[in-house]
């Protein structure tokens, strides 16, 4: 920080600071390393915007715990240890790549980011999911509704035998106490 401050004074440019603005220093590290762009390619898995090469964040890196990926990063340097890192990146947007490296970069324009395109699969899976489960409750209802009616109808054909002192179930005879003998 020492030396970036003497280099200011050397060239007697102002120190100012960017405030709230952060978009400031993103455009000021983008147009340094644009060639070392690299955009989303898989889950936690980017490739190299020039070269093809695929590429990580590295697991000390801000974004990587982010809770989600930007669909594009510049960065400084790559770490090979058993995949190719990412070291220093920070997020940027297409746009601004192909303004500050035209010669590498230009922005098709489409109507969705690939954020936008997981947010819109998100909600239609939920939605698709709380069919179902509206679909599989109307069908434990209807289940239960017929099982309702078969109980009725079971008791109703119950209740239509006519109940008979000494009539045997199944039978059409009476039961009849045996003679007594004797006298």
């Amino acid at each position: 920080m020492s030396q970036f401050l003497d280099i200011l004074k050397t060239l007697k440019i102002p120190l100012t600071t960017c405030g709230p603005d952060w978009d400031v220093l993103r455009k000021a590290i983008c147009s340094a390393y644009f060639h070392n762009a690299a955009r989303l390619k898989g889950v936690e898995e980017y490739v190299n915007c020039r070269d093809g090469m695929p590429c990580h964040l590295h697991p000390s890196s801000a974004l990587y715990g982010l809770g989600y990926t930007p669909d594009y990063v510049v960065y400084h340097e790559l770490i090979l240890t058993t995949k190719e890192y990412m070291q220093c990146a920070t997020a940027v947007e297409p746009q601004r790549l192909a303004e500050l490296g035209p010669i590498f970069f230009s922005v098709k324009e489409s109507d969705t980011s690939m954020l936008e395109d997981k947010k819109k699969q998100k909600e239609e899976k939920t939605a698709m999911e709380e069919e179902m489960e509206k679909l599989r409750r109307l069908q434990a209802a209807e289940a239960e509704r017929e099982s309702k009616i078969r109980e009725k109808e079971r008791r109703a054909r119950q209740q239509q035998w006519v109940s008979m002192p000494g009539l045997r179930q199944g039978s059409s005879t009476y039961l009849r106490a045996p003679k007594k003998l004797g006298l």
